[in-house]
């Protein structure tokens, strides 16, 4: 336990942490500040101290999903926001490996995990999206949104909150009756099915994840309108043609850093000459860094979040212009919240779906992910692109007037 107590003694100086060792000795971290939780949390078997000290995030996760750490007052998104509002973004630096040699280890595995060859991407989206789809049903809104929502008034329910998203992404995108666009990324079909709503055209929507992509078509029979919304099981690489609009929502952070030239490169082709692009990505607030290891290996593998000066100076090498940049700060943060609190109401049906490891895990994932967005180094990036300067209007004066107008229609 002196490993893991010489850590939390540096890491916790404000709130309460109180852990009881294997053993049965209590340690106590942090100065009470009740603008900060207070939490106890139990070790149940000797050697759980060392593997969370050795690995803290991983070891941390593995240990609450075993059952060798339990939260005994608090709950787990307690003990995250604990530690990471003690770590807070803004008045820390990011944490990053210490020495040179495991430094160069991990960019070393970072360079291969993200490579994302055709077949690797898709064993990698399927490691996440071809879960249940009744799972994710459980705790998104009614149109299946996975991704940010956007909170326009902080006490929006989760439905208004993604509708409002769905709005002010297809505001950006400036359709016009007829367009022809591309969904790379589909998900479930929403964002494609609204589209076609807007312009009575014809979109294609890309994904690698087979029940997505089941569950999209029967939506789209479901509207009657399969004849213009299409799915494919498809690379983004491999799509050809023409579109007047691309959009693409919680995709990127699988592309890897790698492909991002070839990924640009590509859109831009796909794109009409006077076309617009809308990308939608989880950023990374400061410089470059690397993917965790629980995120990696249980929820999202070959995944990166990308800083903005990665992903600018590839579409600028594609000759795409980005004529709007805005970054979403805690929008995300309030989305996930929402996730984990319909997550707990659904325990008993996810534990039957799966069992009460997977459950633990699913909360960590969106504890951690929810306190990252809060506290942490990590937002949502929006970016439009054009290839032609005079696509859009002159002001940004219009997307408050196309945003009013796709009210009245979605």
């Amino acid at each position: 336990m002196w490993l893991l107590d010489k850590f939390l003694g540096r890491l916790i100086k404000r709130g309460r942490l109180t852990v009881t060792d294997a053993d049965g000795a209590d340690y106590r971290y942090g100065d009470g500040d009740a603008d900060f939780p207070d939490v106890a949390v139990r070790l149940t078997e000797p050697g759980t101290a060392r593997a969370i000290a050795s690995d803290p995030r991983l070891g941390a996760a593995e240990a609450y999903m075993d059952g060798r750490m339990r939260v005994e007052r608090g709950e787990i998104r307690d003990l995250i926001t604990l530690i990471r509002k003690n770590q807070q973004w803004e008045k820390t630096g990011p944490l990053a490996p210490r020495g040179v040699f495991k430094r160069a280890r991990q960019a070393t595995r970072q360079r291969l995990d993200h490579f994302n060859w055709r077949r690797r991407s898709k064993r990698n989206v399927a490691h996440h999206y071809d879960l249940s789809d009744e799972l994710f049903r459980l705790f998104l809104d009614e149109d299946m949104q996975y991704s940010c929502a956007y909170f326009e008034d902080p006490e929006m329910s989760l439905e208004a909150a993604q509708r409002a998203k769905v709005i002010h992404i297809l505001a950006k995108l400036a359709l016009k009756p007829g367009s022809r666009v591309l969904d790379i990324g589909s998900g479930w079909g929403g964002m494609a099915l609204a589209i076609h709503r807007v312009t009575g055209g014809e979109v294609l929507g890309i994904t690698l994840s087979e029940e997505q992509l089941e569950a999209a078509r029967r939506r789209a029979d479901d509207a009657g309108v399969a004849d213009k919304v299409r799915f494919e099981l498809a690379d983004y690489r491999d799509v050809e043609g023409r579109f007047d609009r691309i959009v693409s929502v919680g995709m990127f952070e699988h592309v890897g850093p790698p492909n991002y030239n070839r990924f640009f490169r590509h859109c831009h082709d796909l794109l009409a000459e006077n076309g617009v692009m809308l990308l939608h990505t989880i950023g990374r607030i400061g410089v470059p860094n690397g993917t965790d290891a629980f995120t990696s290996k249980y929820t999202f593998p070959g995944s990166y979040v990308p800083a903005l000066s990665e992903i600018v100076p590839a579409s600028e090498k594609a000759k795409l212009m980005a004529t709007d940049i805005e970054m979403w700060r805690v929008h995300y943060a309030m989305t996930l919240e929402h996730w984990y609190d319909r997550t707990k109401a659904a325990r008993d049906r996810i534990v039957e779906l799966y069992d009460e490891r997977f459950y633990r895990m699913w909360l960590f994932y969106l504890s951690g992910a929810g306190v990252s967005f809060r506290y942490g180094g990590t937002c949502n990036y929006q970016i439009q692109y054009v290839r032609r300067r005079d696509a859009l209007p002159l002001t940004r004066d219009y997307l408050e007037r196309e945003k009013a107008r796709l009210r009245t229609i979605l």
